[in-house]
């Protein structure tokens, strides 16, 4: 593929509910352009982008996909974002990495959840979209009922910037609304231009009047000339529509049938014409890239995707990593296709490239330059299983196993419990730690048992009390004696151990008063009751006495 300025690149995310046909689309997207020689299935295991053994079996996306096609002297690059709730770490990723995205809705399920979480993702990351109606050709479908349903919920209120032509079994293109044209598939995929069918002209001309209006909102120039003259030109709407969806204003609203690839080409010229390009640095400038993804591989080893600051990042090129200040060896780039790689020399500001064999970097740090790196949150885990291995002598190896798959996946946490001593693994539901163990098993060759964490129990005091202390030491010579008086009550959850010092004068030397605030502190670690640790409690110290025997 040849080298492409940043005007001319477009990184969008994928996202949406399970199910709704996110990795089918971006499969047609990239068929339709010409990027693979045959659509694969998600139901038939050959998706380009669910290449995972665990993502076939289950045919659901597991991990961020990551492909790229050109269209129209356009590179597209696509990141497929998993719609299942347990791997909302890899939306982060995709989104971290993207300029712009694409909302799958389906036709017959219209809002859901997962299109709820999505849509609010996107609008806490400040993210340009489209919305795609897909499943057009299924039983059901209704695109208008899509498209109302989403203007009566979420802001900016969507619009239609496609209208269907035909429905279910009968769907076999669109109408473009912004240039007024219509579009239907063809046996070869390619889709081809015809006259817009007479029963939709009048719709046409209705909806048509509504983008015009969303392109003219929030743009006083382009508001007065339509209020002048009732109307705008085709580049100044697009320019309107542009603009408005980069501001958060405007939300288009397109149809397809993924499976089919009716509407594909169609799509990818709306993402070209009002997805926004990447606002990265120049090429000219010092290379600097961050690595907004990671996988591990048994045999490869890691393997970094890296979205280009600024400069151009050279295949075997010596640069620092700037957020662990150690230096890196960037070996040979590539541009991913699935598990398939295209070699390259270099990749320029705004493109995504893969390496592997980093030996320090790991998803969010930046290397180069120390640039401004978007930044890659991380959800804190819902879920934990204690896991041990199922042969014995394997502790090393399952050890070593989950600390690569949480170098690739940044929401699963290992830790070792210091109160049970159990290794315990935390992510974001059963669904999650499931796969976890899959890719243990396969990738490193280790089975594990796991089984609920044992409970980690803690004391607390429930009221007021006050306790006096008594220190009596005679061992020949000068002896010790000494007393303290302390009051004792709880505090609110979460507020742990909290100490005060109320002597006044010198009932106590202030010397000798750590002491009796390190005592407490060692009893509580021990606990009272049943031997677990106490939190949550004010020790107050009041009143004591001392003197040498």
């Amino acid at each position: 593929m040849p080298a492409q300025g940043r005007e001319r690149i477009r990184n969008v995310a994928i996202l949406g509910h399970s199910h709704d046909g996110k990795t089918t689309l971006a499969e047609a997207l990239l068929h339709a352009s010409g990027a693979i020689p045959r659509l694969g299935s998600t139901d038939g295991g050959s998706a380009t982008l669910d290449f995972e053994p665990e993502e076939q079996r289950r045919k659901i996306s597991i991990n961020l996909g990551v492909g790229h096609c050109e269209f129209e002297g356009y590179k597209i690059n696509l990141l497929d974002a998993p719609g299942f709730f347990d791997f909302s770490g890899q939306v982060s990723s995709g989104l971290a990495a993207a300029e712009g995205a694409l909302l799958v809705v389906s036709a017959t399920d219209q809002l859901a959840v997962g299109t709820e979480v999505a849509w609010e993702q996107l609008s806490r990351s400040a993210k340009p979209r489209l919305v795609v109606v897909n499943k057009m050709d299924k039983e059901h479908a209704d695109y208008f009922g899509a498209v109302d349903a989403m203007r009566a919920e979420f802001t900016p209120r969507p619009v239609a910037l496609h209208l269907p032509i035909g429905s279910e079994a009968d769907f076999r293109g669109v109408v473009d609304l912004l240039h007024r044209k219509a579009f239907v598939s063809t046996p070869d995929g390619k889709g081809a231009e015809e006259p817009v069918p007479d029963e939709l002209q009048s719709l046409v001309e209705e909806r048509h009047e509504q983008l015009v209006e969303a392109a003219a909102e929030g743009d006083d120039e382009l508001l007065e000339k339509y209020l002048d003259e009732g109307t705008l030109t085709e580049e100044e709407v697009e320019r309107g529509l542009r603009e408005g969806i980069l501001a958060g204003r405007v939300c288009p609203v397109v149809c397809c049938a993924a499976l089919k690839e009716v509407g594909a080409q169609t799509l990818l010229r709306a993402v070209i014409d009002l997805l926004p390009p990447p606002v990265e640095g120049s090429e000219n400038g010092n290379a600097a890239a961050f690595a907004f993804s990671t996988t591990a591989d048994p045999f490869v080893g890691r393997v970094s995707y890296l979205k280009v600051l600024s400069g151009c990042l050279k295949s075997d090129q010596q640069v620092q990593n700037a957020t662990r200040n150690t230096a890196e060896r960037v070996g040979q780039l590539f541009f991913p296709q699935g598990k398939e790689h295209t070699n390259t020399q270099q990749a320029c500001a705004g493109d995504i490239a893969g390496v592997a064999k980093l030996q320090h970097t790991q998803t969010g740090d930046v290397l180069g330059s120390n640039g401004a790196a978007p930044e890659v949150p991380v959800p804190e885990p819902v879920y934990s299983l204690a896991i041990f291995p199922k042969a014995r002598g394997d502790e090393e190896k399952i050890s070593t196993g989950l600390a690569r798959l949480a170098e690739e996946d940044p929401a699963l946490r290992v830790e070792r419990s210091e109160e049970t001593k159990q290794l315990l693994i935390r992510g974001q539901g059963d669904v999650h730690l499931d796969i976890v163990l899959e890719k243990l098993k396969r990738k490193y060759g280790v089975e594990a048992v796991t089984e609920l964490p044992r409970v980690a129990y803690r004391e607390t005091v429930t009221g007021s009390s006050r306790a006096e202390g008594r220190h009596v030491k005679q061992s020949g010579g000068h002896g010790q004696y000494g007393i303290c008086q302390i009051e004792v009550e709880p505090t609110e959850r979460g507020d742990g151990f909290v100490w005060e010092d109320k002597i006044f004068g010198g009932a106590i030397p202030q010397n000798f008063r750590p002491s009796v605030e390190k005592g407490i502190q060692d009893t509580m670690a021990r606990g009272v009751v049943a031997g677990y640790p106490m939190v949550d409690v004010k020790v107050r110290l009041v009143d004591g006495k001392y003197h040498t025997v």
